[in-house]
C-alpha cells in the first residue's frame, strides 16, 4: 500500500486560532493577512513571529517594508515586545528592503529583482537558522496603475521563490483600499497563498464595533469560512475572543447570525 504523504503544521502563537485550524498552518506553505488600513495586520503578524519564537523555538525574520527600525521598535515596545532583546538573543531578525525599491521594479526585470530578495532572505534565514518569516506588505504601496502589473510578476516570484528556495513558513501581508470588496491590493496575493486571512472592523447589531478575522480560504485543510472576534492584549498580541455573530462583513453577502 502506497504511503499517504503527510504535512507537518506549525502553531501560530496566536491564542485560539490553532484550535480553529486544527493544530496550525502547513510548514513551508504562504499564508495572506489581508484588510483595510488600522486592522492589525502587522500586530498578527508580529504575535506570529515573536509568540513563535518564545513559545514554540523557532526564530523568525521580519521584512518592514513600510516602516523604519526605531518606528518598529517603538510600536512594538507598546505592547510589550522587546525587539533589540529578541535579535540579540537570536530569536529575531529584522530587515528592510531597498529604500528605492518600486524604482528598481519599475527599471529592471520585477522577476530578477525578487529573485535577488530571495537569495538575501535565504542568507538571513541559513544563519539564524529562522523557520518563520513575515514580509509586511508583500509590495510597496503605489498609486500609478500602470505599476501595478509590474507588481504582480514581482509578487508572483517573490512569493514562489520563497516556497521553493527558503523554506520557511510564511505570512505576507497586503493592504486592501478602503471600501473595496477585494481580497487584495494587487489581485494575486490570495491566488499564491495557501490560506488567506481577512482582518477588519465591523458593526454589530447592537451598533457596537468589533475587531475580527474572517478565514477566507485554507487549502489542503478541512477548515470551514468562519468569522471570528479578535482581541489585543500587551505582552500577548493579536488572540480570538469565539465566534462573532450578527454582524456584516464586506466579504460576505449576508448577515451572519
Amino acid at each position: 500500500m502506497a504511503r499517504e504523504p503527510t504535512y507537518e503544521l506549525v502553531p501560530t502563537g496566536i491564542d485560539g486560532l490553532d484550535d480553529i485550524l486544527g493544530g496550525g498552518l502547513l510548514r513551508g506553505r504562504t499564508y495572506l493577512v489581508t484588510g483595510e488600513t488600522g486592522t492589525g495586520k502587522t500586530l498578527f503578524s508580529l504575535t506570529f513571529l515573536i509568540n513563535g519564537a518564545l513559545r514554540h523555538g523557532e526564530p523568525g525574520i521580519y521584512v518592514s517594508v513600510d516602516e523604519d527600525y526605531a518606528q518598529l521598535v517603538r510600536g512594538a515596545y507598546m505592547f510589550g515586545w522587546d525587539i533589540e532583546y529578541l535579535r540579540e538573543q537570536g530569536l529575531l531578525e529584522v530587515l528592510f528592503p531597498d529604500p528605492d525599491l518600486i524604482e528598481k521594479i519599475r527599471e529592471k526585470d520585477p522577476t530578477a529583482i525578487a529573485k535577488s530578495i530571495v537569495v538575501s532572505i535565504a542568507e538571513h534565514v541559513r544563519r539564524l537558522n529562522a523557520t518563520r518569516l513575515v514580509i509586511d506588505p508583500i509590495a510597496p504601496l503605489v498609486t500609478l496603475e500602470k505599476d501595478v502589473q509590474i507588481l504582480r510578476e514581482y509578487i508572483r516570484a517573490l512569493v514562489l521563490g520563497i516556497e521553493k528556495h527558503v523554506g520557511t513558513t510564511t505570512i505576507i501581508t497586503t493592504e486592501i483600499p478602503s471600501g473595496s470588496n477585494a481580497l487584495s491590493r494587487y489581485g494575486v496575493e490570495e491566488f499564491l497563498a495557501a490560506g488567506v486571512f481577512v482582518m477588519g472592523i465591523a458593526r454589530t447589531g447592537t451598533g457596537e464595533f468589533k475587531r475580527y478575522i474572517f478565514i477566507r480560504k485554507m487549502r489542503w485543510m478541512p477548515v470551514d469560512p468562519g468569522i471570528y472576534e479578535i482581541g489585543i492584549e500587551k505582552g500577548r498580541g493579536v488572540y480570538i475572543k469565539g465566534p462573532l455573530k450578527n454582524v456584516h462583513v464586506p466579504y460576505v453577502s449576508t448577515l451572519i447570525i
